[in-house]
């Protein structure tokens, strides 16, 4: 019998870090958390990359 994974949260915490510009959803999310449009979220993704501590920097939040 095969061993058991064992399940660890480093996916779920990499995926979180991340901002994915074709998914309405996290450009939503991320738009009403700063205070600023989708549009200007896609072009923060677009400019500096798509890691999370980048775009909101980029926002100004």
């Amino acid at each position: 019998m095969a061993a058991a994974k064992k399940n660890t949260a480093r996916g779920r915490k990499q995926d979180r870090a991340r901002v994915a510009k074709g998914q309405d959803y996290e450009v939503r999310y991320e738009a009403k958390k700063t205070g600023r449009s989708a549009s200007a979220v896609k072009k923060a993704v677009k400019k500096v990359g798509n890691s999370r501590k980048r775009v909101e920097k980029r926002l100004g939040r």
